[in-house]
């Protein structure tokens, strides 16, 4: 199998931009009204009806598939993305709560576990630190709710 890396360093943003904009340069509306409109003087002479252009279903088929065919294709480079680069989703063994920045190249980063443990890890230029392991309360979140 061919490896993904080089294309998944190249920048999505102009090939789907490039997609979009083909899709939505393409001429199925005028082609398929020049092939079903027929000239009402025509018609009337030859005893027909004239034929009615496309409905709006078919418009509206025509914009949505082509969107939901370029949105599945993203989810999909991003699932491959993830499992091939082992980027971390929800069931990742730890997880940043909070980064604060106390200097230029120095921060306190906040890191929880999957059994609820949280540590204040201290991060600099050459080293990294274990502050505290801080409680659960320590970090939960305030609902905003007054206690009356």
């Amino acid at each position: 199998m061919a490896d993904m890396t080089p294309f998944l360093r190249k920048p999505i943003v102009p090939t789907v931009t490039a997609a979009l904009l083909a899709l939505s340069c393409f001429p199925a509306r005028a082609a398929m009204q020049a092939a079903t409109s027929v000239d009402p003087d025509v018609a009337a002479a030859a005893g027909t009806s004239a034929v009615a252009s496309g409905s709006f279903m078919w418009d509206l088929i025509a914009v949505v598939v082509p969107l939901l065919l370029v949105i599945a294709g993203l989810f999909a480079v991003l699932f491959f993305a993830r499992r091939r680069y082992k980027l971390t989703g929800r069931d990742a063994a730890l997880s940043i709560v909070q980064v604060l920045p106390v200097g230029p190249r120095e921060r306190v980063v906040v890191l929880k576990t999957r059994a609820d443990r949280v540590f204040a890890i201290g991060v600099g230029a050459q080293s990294l630190n274990l502050l505290a392991e801080l409680d659960a309360a320590d970090i939960a979140v305030d609902t905003g709710k007054p206690e009356i």
